[in-house]
C-alpha cells in the first residue's frame, strides 16, 4: 500500500501542471460559454439552431406559419466548419434580403442536408405510397433564411418551405394575418418568388407525401 501512495505522490508531482491546466482551461470555457448564452438569450440571437416551417398560402385564408422542425445545426450539417459558415451567413442577412449568403457551390451541400432531414420526418408517406396506399404529394421549394427585420421576435436559422406553385403563383395582395408579425414573413415570401427567377441555386425541390 505504501508503494502504492508513494507511486501516486510522484504521479501528482510529475504532472499536476497538466492537472491544474487542464482544470484552467474548462474554467475559461464554462466562464465563455454562460457569457456566450447570455448574449444570446438577451438579443435572442440563436443561430445555431436551425428551424424548418411551413408556409401556406391559400385562398381566403391567413397566412400561416407551421413548424415542421427544429434542431441544433450541429445535428443536421454534421461538420463543425459548415455549422461555423452557415451561421456567420445567417449574421450577414440584411434587412432587405433575409437569404444566408452563402457560396453558390455550397449551396447544394447546405440545402441537401435540410432536404434530409424534411424527407426523414415525411418517410412514412413514402412507404404508404410504396405499399400502394392513398397518399398525397405535393412537390415544394426550400430556402435558407435569416429574418432581422419588422418584429421578428427571435433571429434563427430558418428553412422555409413553400408548395412550388404557391410561391411561383404568391397573390398581388397580402392576404390576411393570422399574428401582426407574419408581415415580415409575407415580405420574405415576394423576395423568395423573385430570387427563385433569378438565383434558382439558392433553393431545393422536395417531393412531399402524407
Amino acid at each position: 500500500m505504501q508503494q502504492f501512495f508513494e507511486a501516486l505522490s510522484d504521479f501528482v508531482n510529475d504532472h499536476w501542471i497538466k492537472f491544474l491546466t487542464g482544470l484552467g482551461l474548462m474554467a475559461i470555457g464554462w466562464f465563455f460559454g454562460k457569457r456566450r448564452a447570455r448574449s444570446e438569450w438577451q438579443k435572442r440571437e440563436f443561430y445555431q439552431r436551425l428551424n424548418i416551417s411551413l408556409n401556406i398560402v391559400q385562398e381566403g385564408q391567413p397566412l400561416r406559419i407551421r413548424t415542421i422542425l427544429e434542431k441544433n445545426c450541429s445535428e443536421v450539417f454534421l461538420n463543425s466548419l459548415a455549422v461555423d459558415a452557415i451561421c456567420a451567413a445567417a449574421r450577414n442577412t440584411t434587412e432587405k434580403n433575409p437569404i444566408l449568403p452563402l457560396p453558390e457551390h455550397d449551396y447544394w451541400y447546405y440545402l441537401n442536408s435540410v432536404l434530409n432531414e424534411i424527407a426523414e420526418h415525411f418517410s412514412v408517406g413514402e412507404i404508404r405510397r410504396d405499399l400502394g396506399l392513398p397518399v398525397q404529394c405535393g412537390t415544394y421549394l426550400v430556402c435558407l433564411t435569416s429574418e432581422c427585420t419588422g418584429e421578428v421576435r427571435t433571429r434563427k436559422i430558418r428553412a422555409m418551405v413553400i408548395r412550388k406553385e404557391v410561391l411561383l403563383k404568391l397573390p398581388a395582395e397580402r392576404p390576411p394575418l393570422e399574428l401582426p408579425n407574419h408581415a415580415t414573413r409575407w415580405e420574405t415570401l415576394k423576395l423568395l418568388a423573385a430570387e427563385y427567377q433569378k438565383q434558382p441555386h439558392q433553393f431545393r425541390e422536395v417531393e412531399i407525401c402524407a
